[in-house]
């Protein structure tokens, strides 16, 4: 079984997220496609970013009705800082036949490392790199950027900085996440200060 694990505050999850994943899965024919909601990034401190509960029932909402798409709980049940190592670990002990793959941004990859442990993350995963508008892949560690499969994915223009800052200005995030993610950050109140 092929796994691909694509992690991120998802703060909120939207159409950019699942539009990207879909083509990688697409392109790749994982067999399984793992979301997984971080609890505390190790690298962000955003004051706007919504519980780790309510990140978690969003990414749910946005995977709703797609089989080859799954949300995993396991770093906002293991809490504290939300290392992909450690991730990766717990994934290799309850898949042990799977081959796991971890999806990234070019971004990410330029940014590698300095991830905790990313030797071990490699030794763990095939590494998956799709491209980002204004990331040059060629800033990163060549021999990564050599073990990586790259991917090309469509560009959209969808962020979840933008759709926060929509939120509390009042505006429409209509359709830029998922009808039921939109009605959930509503209902909750989330984003609005």
């Amino acid at each position: 079984m092929r796994i691909g694990i694509y992690g991120g505050t998802f703060n909120p999850m939207h159409i950019g997220h699942l539009i990207v994943i879909e083509s990688v899965r697409e392109q790749l024919q994982f067999d399984r496609l793992l979301f997984i909601p971080s609890a505390n990034p190790p690298n962000k401190s955003d004051p706007s970013l919504a519980p780790a509960s309510d990140r978690l029932q969003m990414a749910r909402l946005g995977v709703e009705g797609n089989p080859d798409f799954e949300v995993s709980d396991i770093e906002t049940n293991r809490g504290g800082i939300s290392y992909t190592v450690d991730t990766l670990k717990s994934l290799s002990a309850l898949y042990p036949r799977a081959t796991l793959s971890l999806i990234i941004g070019a971004d990410n990859l330029i940014e590698f490392q300095t991830w905790k442990s990313p030797n071990e993350i490699v030794d763990r995963a095939e590494l998956v790199v799709m491209n980002r508008p204004g990331y040059a892949v060629q800033g990163a560690k060549s021999e990564l950027s050599r073990l990586a499969k790259h991917v090309n994915v469509p560009q959209i223009g969808v962020s979840g900085t933008d759709i926060r800052r929509r939120v509390k200005l009042g505006r429409s995030i209509r359709y830029l996440v998922p009808r039921t993610i939109e009605e959930y950050i509503r209902q909750k109140g989330l984003y609005r200060i």
